[in-house]
């Protein structure tokens, strides 16, 4: 029965960059084994020193294998159960590489550590001729070798939410030109608070989510937002319309129908996490901080604004930075810079002087805080913007969220076509992962911005390069 087991299940051989990158790793393949060469182990001791995130995760992966391995010294050759802690679901078993491997590579040069590595798999192919040993690796070089040397290869998928990001959530759904036809059985109507609300009942309702925008572009146009879901029933309400002047936020219309959704969303009180995804220019940040500011000063909703972002260089570092922590970020604010400008000219009413004291109030009420300090920090009353959120890990992105006290809002903005972070690909980034995981949630919104509205040279530059 053992021998036909082993048969079934799959040899992984890991690289320490697929450690190091997420502990769990080792706890996410199911039924398979997972075999470490000893060069793995040699690579996590000589990585686990300092306060990175890959250092932290090295440790993590080091504890992970110590329980693991635990007292079960005799069992190395037979392999120790990975059924540990919260993980009983797993039947796989661990094995570390427990005799020297005698396999040379004639055309690989040295005993570089990705080498020993091949060579171990290539050795474990010899001993188990029926078995599958795949090699998992984060490293696409390494990988490249495997497949000229005929060893199986393969990236690790499992941090990824999603396979294909085509399907992530975008926010909103086109209804069909026979939307009515098939809905408008026994539809109810009714106002409340000066907001109109209307109960449909139909087949479509069942694909419907919380918080999701609902167009109609046929006759009679028709915008809404779901509020409540009932099996087929579902009750929705009328948007403001933020493309009409007399309803501009802090100077600021709408100039698509996305941009209108995504400004129902930020000035929504009770809609405490927002994601905004869009390319270049489609106005993610312009918007945010339009409405934080009508929030904070004109509504006195939040106390302050706080911005923070990762700080990723796009080309070459600049090296150490004066100052305190808010001015060792402002380079990275440029951002932050160009779109209080855009906002400061709306403000055409005070003239010059006017101009300036606005300036002044909204740089008081604007914080620029780094991610490093955000460890234990609850903030209150605050609007919370996370700028260029695809550069966070899913891990970074909960320190992030999890700082929010009572009456908070954070937003998340960010291009998954942009990411700077090393092993970081749009499937695994932080931000597909909350868009994913807080989609439906009563008190989240979400929405993807599709059209650039900066220039049209910035436009033909994001189609055409």
């Amino acid at each position: 029965m053992a021998k036909k087991l082993a048969a079934v299940n799959k040899l992984f051989v890991l690289d320490t960059n697929v450690l190091m990158h997420d502990p769990s790793s080792l706890f996410r393949f199911e039924e398979h084994d997972i075999y470490l060469p000893m060069v793995t182990l040699e690579e996590l001791d000589n990585n686990k020193k300092g306060i990175t995130e890959v250092a932290r995760n090295a440790r993590q992966t080091s504890r992970n294998l110590e329980e693991i391995v635990g007292t079960n010294l005799s069992d190395l050759d037979h392999g120790c159960p990975l059924a540990i802690k919260g993980n009983k679901h797993v039947t796989g078993h661990l094995f570390l590489q427990t005799d020297a491997v005698d396999f040379d590579l004639p055309m690989l040069a040295g005993s570089k550590a990705d080498n020993e590595i091949l060579g171990v798999v290539l050795a474990l192919k010899k001993k188990y001729p029926d078995r599958q040993v795949i090699l998992v690796s984060k490293d696409i070089n390494i990988r490249i070798k495997a497949r000229a040397l005929n060893v199986p290869a393969e990236d690790y998928f499992n941090d990824k939410v999603l396979e294909d990001t085509e399907l992530l959530y975008s926010g909103m759904k086109e209804l069909p030109e026979n939307f009515w036809e098939k809905h408008s059985k026994a539809m109810e109507s009714w106002q409340d608070a000066g907001r109109m609300f209307y109960r449909i009942t139909g087949p479509l309702c069942r694909s419907f989510l919380i918080n999701e925008f609902l167009f109609y572009a046929f006759e009679k146009p028709f915008e809404a937002i779901v509020r409540s879901l009932e099996g087929n029933t579902a009750v929705l309400e009328i948007i403001k319309d933020f493309t009409q002047v007399k309803h501009n936020v802090w100077g600021i219309t709408a100039r698509n129908r996305e941009q209108n959704f995504a400004l129902n969303l930020l000035m929504d009180p009770d809609v405490d996490f927002v994601s905004l995804l869009g390319q270049a220019g489609s106005g993610k940040t312009l918007l945010t901080l339009a409405s934080a500011l009508t929030q904070t000063l004109d509504k006195k909703i939040y106390s302050e604004i706080i911005m923070t972002r990762v700080t990723v260089p796009v080309g070459e570092d600049i090296g150490f930075l004066p100052g305190t922590e808010e001015e060792k970020m402002t380079p990275w604010m440029g951002a932050l810079e160009d779109n209080l400008d855009v906002l400061n000219k709306s403000d055409d009413d005070g003239g010059e002087w006017g101009r300036a004291a606005t300036q002044d109030l909204i740089r008081t009420r604007i914080k620029i805080k780094s991610l490093n300090f955000m460890r234990g920090r609850t903030f209150l009353n605050k609007f919370l913007i996370i700028d260029e959120a695809q550069n966070l890990t899913p891990k970074q992105m909960k320190t992030l969220i999890t700082r929010a006290g009572p009456g908070t809002k954070v937003v998340c903005l960010g291009n998954i076509a942009q990411i700077d972070t090393p092993y970081l690909t749009e499937g695994s980034s932080g931000l597909t992962y909350v868009v994913d995981r807080f989609k439906g949630w009563e008190h989240n919104g979400h929405i993807t911005l599709m059209r650039g509205e900066r220039s049209r040279l910035a436009d033909f530059a994001s189609e055409i390069l």
